[in-house]
C-alpha cells in the first residue's frame, strides 16, 4: 500500500529544538551500523515492535531492517517511508529497485512515498516501538555543501571507502516523551487525502495509544551500549584492513614502476653498450683490411698499426669501466664504509699523474690541509674518484694549462675540488655529463673521447658513500669539479664502548 505525504515541516528541526539530545556528526557507515545494532537486538530479544523507517534506498540499506521483517510474529507494523525521486548513487539501478520491491511487497509494510517538495527528503530515522522500549535514531543531511556534501553511499562495503565519507548529523534518543511529539508531528503530516486518511491513521494511533513502552532498563541499554562498541570495533578493524591494503596496493604498484624503470634503463644500457663496442671493433676491422692491403707504404702500415693500438686500448677502458659498473653495486651491499684520510691517497694519485702532465707541459698540484677530518669512504672507491676526476682533467687541459685539486673542510664534509683550465663544458652538455656513455663535442671533435662511463662511476661511487658532486664550466676557460665527501661518525656502539 502506497500513500503520498507532503510534510511541511522538517522532523530534524523538531527534534533538534526540543535540545533534550544533542546531534553529533558521524560517517554513513556509523549510522548504518547503529541501524543494524538496533535490528538485531529486536531479534535477539524476540521484540514484538512497530517500526516506522526512512533509509537511503538501494538494497544493502533494504536489506538491514528486511532481515526484521522476514521474522514470523514480531513485527507489529512496518511503516517504511521514501521520497518519490531518490537520490541513484550506484551504477546499479536495479539493485534499488529489486531492494524496493522486496520491502513493498511484504504484507506487514506500508509504504508511504513523500512527496518531491517534502523536507523530509534529506532526513532519515528508525523509530521502535514496543513495550520493552522505545527509541529514535535520526539522522540529517545538510543542504549546504560545506556541511556535508552528499547523501550516504547506499551499498556494503563502498559506504567504508574513504573517498566516499560524507558526514551526517546524527541523534540518538530513548525519551518517550520526546519520540511521542515525534510520532505525532509525522501523524499529523499524513495524506491529506480522506479516502487514505483513516486507512493509515486508525491502526498508526491504535498502535501508540495500546503499547506503552516500560522504564529504561539498565540491562537494555548496556546491551545496546556493548553491541554499538562492538560494531564500531568491526569497522575500525575493516577500516584498518583496507588501509593496509590500499598501503600494499600502492607500494606494489610502486614497485612495478620501479622494475619498469629499471627494465627500460637496463634495455638502454644493453642498447648503449652495444653501440659503444661495435664503433672500436669497426675501426680495428677496418685498419687490418687496409693492413693487408699489398701497395701499403710503411708510413701507412705504422698509421693503421697506432690505429689498432689506440681502439685495442679503448676496447679495453671500455670494458673494464663496464665491469666495474656492473660490479658496483653488488659490491657496496656487502661494504662496511670506513675512516679515511684524504691525505693517504691523493697525494699518491697526484704524482701518478705527474708525468704524463708533463709531457703534455701543463702544471699539475695539489693542497691538502693538515688536519682535515677522516672521511667517510673506502680507500678503493676514493682512489677511484680522484682517478677519472684528474684523468679527465689533465686530458682535456692544453699545453701551458694548469690542474689544482684542493681539499678543504665545508660543514659535515670535506670538499676536495678539481680546477682546471682546459676546454671547458658548454652549458647545454653539463646536466648530461653524468649519463652513461656520455661524451662532451669537443671531446669527440678531439678524438679524446673514452668510455663515457669515467663521471658515472665517480657519481655512483659517491652515492654509496653519502657524498656528491657538482659541476662549474664555461667553454675556454676550463671546468670546476667539486666532491663533497662526509665527514666520518663514529657507530653509537663504539663511542659507548
Amino acid at each position: 500500500m502506497t500513500l503520498l505525504v507532503a510534510p511541511e515541516i522538517s522532523l530534524y528541526e523538531l527534534a533538534a529544538d526540543s535540545g533534550q539530545t544533542p546531534f553529533v556528526q558521524v560517517s554513513p557507515a556509523t549510522f548504518k551500523s547503529m541501524v543494524s545494532n538496533l535490528i538485531d537486538l529486536l531479534i535477539e530479544q524476540q521484540t514484538l515492535a512497530a517500526v516506522w523507517s526512512k533509509m537511503p534506498r538501494g538494497q544493502a540499506w533494504q536489506t538491514v531492517l528486511d532481515r526484521y521483517c522476514r521474522l514470523s510474529d514480531l513485527p507489529q507494523a512496518v511503516y517504511l517511508l521514501k521520497n518519490q525521486r531518490e537520490e541513484i548513487f550506484d551504477d546499479s539501478i536495479q539493485s534499488f529497485e529489486q531492494g524496493d520491491r522486496n520491502l513493498a511487497n511484504h504484507p506487514l509494510i506500508t509504504s508511504i512515498s513523500l512527496a518531491p517538495e517534502s523536507q523530509l527528503r534529506r532526513e532519515y530515522f528508525l523509530l521502535i516501538w514496543s513495550e520493552q522500549f522505545c527509541c529514535l535514531l535520526m539522522a540529517h543531511r545538510f543542504k549546504s555543501p560545506q556541511a556535508t556534501i552528499e547523501p550516504p553511499v547506499l551499498e556494503s562495503g563502498p559506504e567504508d571507502s574513504p573517498d566516499k565519507k560524507q558526514s551526517l548529523s546524527v541523534l540518538f534518543s530513548l525519551d518517550q516523551a520526546m519520540i511521542r511529539q515525534f510520532l505525532s508531528q509525522l501523524n499529523r503530516e499524513l495524506p491529506l487525502l480522506d479516502a487514505s486518511r483513516c486507512e493509515i491513521r486508525a491502526p498508526w494511533e491504535m498502535l501508540i495509544d495500546r503499547v506503552q513502552p516500560l522504564p529504561l532498563d539498565a540491562k537494555l541499554m548496556g546491551r545496546i551500549f556493548t553491541k554499538q562498541i562492538q560494531r564500531q570495533e568491526e569497522l575500525w578493524q575493516r577500516s584498518t584492513t583496507y588501509r593496509k591494503q590500499a598501503e600494499l596496493a600502492s607500494l606494489l604498484q610502486r614497485q612495478n614502476e620501479e622494475l619498469l624503470t629499471a627494465i627500460r634503463l637496463k634495455d638502454e644500457f644493453l642498447n648503449n653498450v652495444g653501440q659503444e663496442l661495435r664503433t672500436p671493433l669497426t675501426n680495428m676491422k677496418t685498419a687490418i683490411t687496409l693492413l693487408n692491403s699489398p701497395n701499403l707504404k710503411p708510413p701507412q702500415k705504422q698509421r693503421y698499426m697506432d690505429l689498432l693500438v689506440k681502439e685495442c686500448d679503448r676496447q679495453s677502458t671500455l670494458i673494464t669501466s663496464l665491469l666495474d659498473l656492473v660490479n658496483l653495486d653488488q659490491r657496496a651491499e656487502h661494504t662496511t664504509i670506513q675512516s679515511l684520510q684524504l691525505s693517504d691517497v691523493v697525494p699518491g694519485v697526484v704524482s701518478t699523474y705527474q708525468p704524463l702532465a708533463e709531457e703534455k707541459g701543463v702544471k699539475l698540484a695539489y693542497i691538502v690541509p693538515e688536519g682535515l677530518p677522516p672521511v667517510a669512504c673506502l680507500s678503493m672507491w676514493l682512489k677511484q674518484i680522484v682517478i677519472n676526476l684528474l684523468h679527465n682533467a689533465v686530458k682535456f687541459t692544453p699545453k701551458d694549462g694548469q690542474v689544482w685539486v684542493r681539499a678543504k673542510q665545508q660543514g659535515d664534509y670535506v670538499q676536495l675540488e678539481f680546477r682546471d683550465t682546459g676546454i671547458g663544458i658548454a652549458p647545454s652538455e653539463i646536466p648530461k655529463i653524468f649519463d652513461r656513455f656520455y661524451r662532451v663535442r669537443q671531446a669527440i671533435e678531439q678524438e679524446t673521447g673514452g668510455s663515457g662511463l669515467g663521471l658515472t662511476i665517480v657519481q655512483q661511487l659517491l652515492l654509496h658513500c653519502g657524498g656528491s658532486i657538482s659541476v662549474k664550466s664555461r667553454i675556454g676557460e676550463g671546468s670546476t669539479f667539486n666532491v663533497l665527501l662526509p665527514i666520518y661518525q663514529k657507530p653509537i656502539e663504539q663511542e659507548e664502548i
